[in-house]
């Protein structure tokens, strides 16, 4: 609790005439000195609630003691009154610079003294009650985010999870997705961060590929309501069957629907975007929805060169891998459906990284 009356001036009879004015309703020190001022201050700093100062004294002078103060930050608590003879504009100018709250000339008048005692004591009493308000209520709201910080970290966790296990059950049910999931999530994540560098128009960010690479393992999820006849068949599908495989894009996001209120929105929302539109081309001649151009979602777009590019250069049933050479020229060349020119230049500049990639995974 700040009541204290710190009157530092060298002439006794100053102090004693200060001393009588302010003792009725505050606790009074007294210092002969600047030096024993500082010493007063080192032990009563959190007691003193305003310093009535003078200018002129031996040793250290009233500036030096303000400079002493500002440099320990006690000026920010504890207001200062300097009482002077001095008249000279230059020296009440200096004070204000050094944060003086006022300044009140000798001969004084004691009820001056008395009201801008009080005034200063009791504007620097509620600025000070204000700020450890303002600390606590800070405290409580750092407190807050860093709850909400981890409930989000725990959130973004549990959508992992989440998409870890649906990928886990098309990967038992499609004898070839296994390694295929993990591979499309590499070259994902490759292409995106080199869009990212070149067209920042895409408005991709390090935290949104993240989710872009989590949620490629969901783009065959469809896959699960998928016949075994027509998911598991060794050989080339019919048009029919075709059209039945297909259809894995649409019951993709049935199933993605049946969970949304259980992960994060923007993962709910990419996640189905990849799983209805990886299979969309540039030109329009893609499926299910026959979107076109950059009416495709670019998280869909990612996946989808990578999902190719993958099917190229690895074997399956009913064919044999392309060389990753022959993989990069028929994707260029638009052979296996038209890109998007940006996300094919960002796969030629990529290149090296896609074909490291690639044979580390079939090596393994």
């Amino acid at each position: 609790m700040r009541s204290k009356i710190l009157i530092v001036d060298d002439m006794e009879l100053n102090r004693e005439m200060l001393t009588a004015i302010l003792e009725d309703e505050y606790p009074v020190v007294e210092a002969e000195s600047g030096k024993k001022a500082i010493e007063i201050l080192e032990e009563l700093q959190d007691e003193v609630a305003v310093v009535l100062l003078d200018l002129i004294m031996p040793d250290m002078d009233g500036y030096e003691v303000l400079e002493e103060m500002r440099r320990r930050l006690w000026m920010d608590k504890i207001p200062v009154l300097v009482i002077s003879a001095e008249s000279k504009v230059a020296a009440e100018r200096k004070c204000f610079e050094l944060g003086v709250s006022d300044f009140i000339h000798k001969p004084f008048d004691n009820a001056i003294v008395r009201n801008r005692v009080k005034n200063t004591v009791d504007l620097f009493t509620y600025k000070n009650e204000l700020e450890e308000k303002v600390e606590k209520q800070t405290e409580t709201l750092k407190k807050q985010y860093r709850l909400l910080a981890a409930q989000a970290t725990k959130l973004k966790e549990s959508n992992v999870k989440i998409i870890d296990i649906l990928g886990t059950v098309v990967e038992c049910r499609n004898l070839e997705s296994g390694e295929h999931v993990k591979r499309v999530k590499g070259f994902t994540r490759i292409l995106a961060e080199q869009a990212m560098k070149d067209y920042p128009e895409y408005g991709l960010t390090p935290e949104l590929i993240d989710m872009i690479f989590s949620a490629s393992a969901l783009h065959d999820v469809g896959k699960i309501a998928i016949s075994d006849g027509i998911l598991l068949k060794p050989g080339r599908l019919t048009k029919e069957e075709f059209d039945i495989m297909k259809t894995h894009t649409i019951k993709g996001c049935e199933v993605l629907e049946h969970i949304e209120d259980v992960w994060d929105e923007t993962y709910g929302r990419i996640s189905y975007e990849i799983c209805r539109s990886h299979h969309e081309r540039y030109d329009g001649r893609g499926y299910p929805d026959g979107l076109e151009g950059e009416n495709i979602p670019v998280s869909a777009q990612l996946v989808s060169l990578a999902d190719v590019y993958d099917a190229l250069v690895s074997e399956r049933v009913y064919k044999k891998a392309y060389s990753l050479e022959e993989a990069f020229r028929m994707i260029q060349a638009g052979e296996c459906g038209v890109f998007s020119p940006k996300l094919l230049e960002c796969f030629s500049r990529a290149r090296e990284k896609f074909e490291q990639l690639a044979q580390e995974q079939h090596q393994s």
